[in-house]
């Protein structure tokens, strides 16, 4: 069983900065994906950052130059640091493990990121 505990919401005002923390643990082999997505209210989960093993990341368009997802893998921990942080970036924002041999995938419960105006 993988786990996926969260860390690093919370309330900022725009143009500020946020670290979201997503830590890793239980039995995991084989190649991966992690990565964030995100829910906003009566919105649909979108992508929002993925980091592969081999260090290749893709970005949604709407984060590029603002957003950085970056990963510790003896830590098996994935960040996404968060730049000039706008209101629509408010969301719960959620991280995804996926074993990529499988097609399995973990989620996280979910932490708050609310950007005021």
């Amino acid at each position: 069983q993988v786990q996926l505990v969260e860390s690093g919401g919370g309330l900022v005002q725009a143009g500020g900065s946020l670290r979201l923390s997503c830590a890793a643990s239980g039995i995991i082999f084989g190649p991966k994906a992690m990565g964030w997505y995100r829910q906003a209210p009566t919105k649909l989960r979108e992508l929002v950052a993925r980091i592969s093993d081999n260090g290749s990341t893709n970005y949604a368009d709407s984060v590029k130059g603002r957003l950085t997802i970056f990963r510790d893998n003896a830590k098996n921990t994935v960040y996404l640091q968060m730049n000039s942080l706008k209101p629509e970036d408010t969301a719960v924002y959620y991280c995804n493990l996926v074993l990529l041999k499988s097609s399995r995938d973990y989620w996280g419960q979910g932490t708050q990121v609310t950007v005021s105006s």
